[in-house]
This record gives C-alpha cells, sequence and structure tokens, in this order.
C-alpha cells in the first residue's frame, strides 16, 4: 500500500526534524534495509547497506547524537508503482533524494539514499 507521496514526505520531514526517534522509526517495517553512502562512511561497511529495524536506529540513533541540530527541508516528493522519492536540503547544504519502497501495509521495506 502505497501512502499519499506528499503527506508521507511532509510527515517524515517532520519526524526528522522532531529528533524523535520513535516517530521516525514509525514509517519502517522491520525488516527494513537502507543503502546510503553515509552508511559505508560512517560505519566501514563496503556496501552501506544496513538491515533490520534495529541497526537503522543504532545507526540513526547515533548520527542524531553527532548532529543535534539536523534540520531537513523538503523540495519535492515523486512516486511510482511501490516507491516514493523524497528530494529534500539535508545537512551541511547538501542535497539528497532518497527513494523508499513500501511493504504491503504502507511501511518504508526499502530505502536507497543518494546525495551529492
Amino acid at each position: 500500500m502505497l501512502p499519499d507521496s506528499k503527506e508521507f514526505a511532509v510527515e517524515w520531514i517532520e519526524s526528522w526534524n522532531s529528533h524523535d526517534l520513535d516517530r521516525i522509526m514509525s514509517h519502517y517495517a522491520d525488516d527494513v534495509e537502507v543503502t546510503s553512502p553515509m552508511i559505508k562512511v560512517a560505519t566501514g561497511i563496503d556496501n552501506g547497506t544496513l538491515q533490520g529495524k534495529s541497526s537503522v536506529r543504532q545507526y540513526w540513533h547515533a548520527a542524531l547524537d553527532k548532529v543535534p541540530d539536523l534540520h531537513f527541508e523538503l523540495v519535492e516528493c515523486t512516486k511510482s508503482v511501490d516507491s516514493i522519492a523524497i528530494y529534500y536540503k539535508s545537512i551541511m547544504g547538501k542535497m539528497a533524494i532518497e527513494v523508499m519502497f513500501f511493504d504491503p501495509i504502507g511501511k518504508v521495506s526499502k530505502v536507497i539514499a543518494h546525495y551529492n
């Protein structure tokens, strides 16, 4: 089930800006897979991929601690068959696109993050 892309994007951005990890994690399936070049830099994991909500939560907890003034700004969102892409201004002025794939109950099951 794909949620409304604009509503989801706004809520997703607001959850990150709240720094409330429980609120952030509420968007994700238990078996979520997240791929990001930031994971590779921060953890040294060659493929830049974390699997499972627990691993992702630990990583994002550390990220929120490291960047206490984290603030995202939504630029645009688009949708496809089972995915939404969110284009936003991230930290340090970086632009980011996260493509999120959804499971049948509307939770994010896979994320591929792109940064400039």
